[in-house]
């Protein structure tokens, strides 16, 4: 259990790399589960649509969240923007590039899932079949109204007996079809051209502003994720230290109540004997950064401290006593 939390907590680093890959995973696993998935459209009025729309549009949704879960930086990003200014001032610009790049990697799958929906076709048949145009096609146009939204919804089942062997479900079905690879190689090729000028155009603008957004951004995270490990080590000295204070007061409560020192002595033949009272309780010696932190109360005053004024960005200046 140890080793896949520390194996989780390394791929939610900063490292825009280490991030990429995370994208390119759930890209792939997006492509394991649309070839593992059994499609069977109901051939039903009213439930084709919702249906075919559904599955083209809901997974693409639980991955667009699966995206940002796994993004470290989206939860920096909230916490940036929501916390107070303080002593430090927020940079719209920063969250703006934080956004871009949370957004851009967990669009990544989404879009995987609904290019190989649409290439494969057979949710915008589900879908769409019902509203094709019957005049399209000879060997449905002589038919009653209430016949051709039948054989429209019967068009994505070819293994029903109503369209089986009928050449117009074959014409429709691969008019569908292709009207569905269309779209979707021209989505791909809008993405691709997009990406191409982007990359392209990026170093005719200023390339000093995205170094400095980029800088401050990964400082952010850095900055959480060392926070929480400072948070973290000061618990655990906190607690031990709290530990060996309560054996030292028991210590000391047994002896304030006048025992012998002969039973004291035999007590402590049978039994461990307690730990020594540590040095600088008080405060005079022991972790420098425990000095003035010896409550509860200072402890939450410390904490709510830094979420409500956190520091200056400015090593120079005389530091801020809280």
């Amino acid at each position: 259990m140890d080793k896949f939390r520390m194996l989780f907590q390394h791929f939610q680093s900063s490292s825009e790399s280490v991030m990429n890959g995370i994208c390119m995973l759930l890209a792939l696993v997006t492509v394991k589960l649309y070839s593992s998935f059994d499609f069977n459209c109901p051939c039903l009025a009213r439930y084709n649509a919702l249906y075919g729309l559904g599955l083209l549009l809901t997974p693409p949704l639980a991955l667009f969240l699966c995206g940002l879960l796994v993004n470290r930086q989206s939860v920096v990003l909230v916490e940036e923007w929501h916390r107070p200014v303080g002593h430090r001032r927020k940079d719209p610009g920063i969250i703006r590039y934080m956004c871009s790049s949370v957004l851009q990697r967990a669009l990544a799958a989404p879009f995987v899932w609904i290019l190989l929906a649409l290439l494969d076709g057979k949710c915008f048949v589900c879908a769409f079949s019902s509203s094709v145009d019957p005049e399209k096609f000879l060997d449905i146009a002589n038919m009653t109204p209430g016949q051709v939204q039948l054989f429209l919804t019967k068009v994505p089942c070819k293994e029903d007996e109503l369209v089986r062997d009928s050449p117009a479900r074959k014409a429709v079905s691969r008019y569908l079809r292709c009207l569905s690879q269309a779209i979707g190689w021209s989505a791909t090729l809008l993405l691709i051209s997009a990406a191409f000028l982007a990359r392209c155009l990026r170093p005719c603008f200023d390339r000093t502003l995205l170094l400095q957004r980029r800088y401050w951004s990964n400082y952010v995270d850095l900055e959480q994720k060392l926070f929480d490990e400072t948070c973290c080590e000061h618990a655990r000295d906190f607690a031990h230290r709290c530990v060996l204070h309560f054996f030292a007061s028991m210590q000391n409560e047994l002896r304030a109540r006048g025992l012998r020192r002969d039973t004291v002595g035999s007590r402590d033949a049978e039994s461990p004997a307690l730990p020594e009272p540590p040095e600088g309780l008080d405060g005079s010696s022991g972790k420098a950064h425990l000095r003035a932190i010896s409550s509860k109360e200072h402890v939450d005053h410390l904490l709510g401290t830094w979420y409500s004024s956190k520091p200056p960005l400015d090593l120079t200046s005389s530091p801020v006593f809280w």
